[in-house]
């Protein structure tokens, strides 16, 4: 079941749940998050950053867009922080049902211009489009973000999303992307969040999802985060135990090394699921596509 983001949030918006989006660069990372999404029967959003999308060529794509339409569990392909138009472009005709469009670093009037461009093309083919307001940080181990935080405002989202269109909003409140040095606690402003959600009923997303507190992200669901983006927590937990087993054991025959590493990062994938409250949330989207034939 591959779905556009707006399909996808609609549900989890009307039933009052999260949906996780987590990063993949390459087979084992997409076989870690479908298989536990598989497993948990979990709403999924499978991402693909810019320039993970330059790493593999279409004919990956192909691949995970079969074992996505042939699944009972609803997923959505995504692009995450789509650099230009042709960034969205070339996602669009890999099959990807929505893209990000992330122009939080422009001068807010060209940031509002170029995501309505992308947003009026997308729509014309069913492609959902997400934009950033605001900037999200950077622990210093990610390509994205920027160096500092720049907090979205609530005043400006209402104008941006009329002029944009888009169908769901990036926000920033207090995240960053990568993982966060040892000891160090973000903390979610969620009062901000509030008021956020106070001035506008669009789908908002948290991107920097990576070792952020349970119970803040918990009550940042419960305010109106419908999208939580995670790479590096889950990649860092597969990248640490493939090098230990390969250390330890001096074994480089990844077909035994692989699927141990694979099964610390299934572990973290599973956490954040239970997190976001979207396990055992398949059914819903049949009940909900069963209303719509009825209707």
């Amino acid at each position: 079941m591959l779905i556009t983001m707006k399909e996808l949030l609609k549900v989890a918006s009307e039933h009052h749940f999260t949906i996780g989006a987590f990063n993949v660069t390459e087979v084992s990372n997409f076989k870690c998050v479908f298989e536990t999404a598989e497993e948990l029967q979990a709403p999924t959003i499978i991402a693909v950053a810019a320039n993970e999308l330059d790493f593999c060529e279409k004919e990956y794509y192909q691949y995970v867009r079969e074992k996505l339409m042939n699944s009972q569990v609803p997923y959505c392909l995504h692009l995450d922080h789509g650099r230009s138009l042709q960034d969205c472009l070339r996602a669009i005709q890999a099959g990807f049902t929505s893209v990000m469009f992330d122009g939080s670093h422009l001068p807010y009037e060209e940031n509002v211009a170029q995501t309505k461009a992308i947003a009026q093309i997308a729509h014309c083919i069913n492609v959902s489009v997400e934009g950033e307001l605001g900037t999200i940080g950077n622990t210093g181990n990610s390509d994205e973000g920027g160096a500092d935080i720049v907090y979205t405002q609530p005043e400006e989202v209402v104008d941006y999303v009329a002029k944009t269109g888009v169908d769901t909003l990036a926000i920033a409140i207090g995240t960053s992307h990568g993982l966060y040095p040892e000891g160090f606690k973000p903390v979610l402003q969620l009062d901000l969040l509030k008021r956020i959600r106070a001035v506008s009923d669009i789908p908002l997303v948290l991107h920097g999802g990576s070792g952020q507190d349970d119970e803040q992200v918990r009550q940042a669901s419960k305010i109106g985060i419908q999208k939580i983006n995670v790479a590096s927590e889950y990649k860092a937990a597969y990248s640490y135990e493939l090098n230990r087993i390969i250390t330890e054991t001096k074994d480089f025959k990844f077909a035994i090394t692989m699927p141990k590493a694979m099964a610390a990062a299934k572990a973290v994938v599973a956490h954040k699921m239970n997190v976001f409250g979207c396990i055992d949330k398949a059914y819903l989207y049949y009940e909900n596509l069963r209303r719509g034939e009825e209707a």
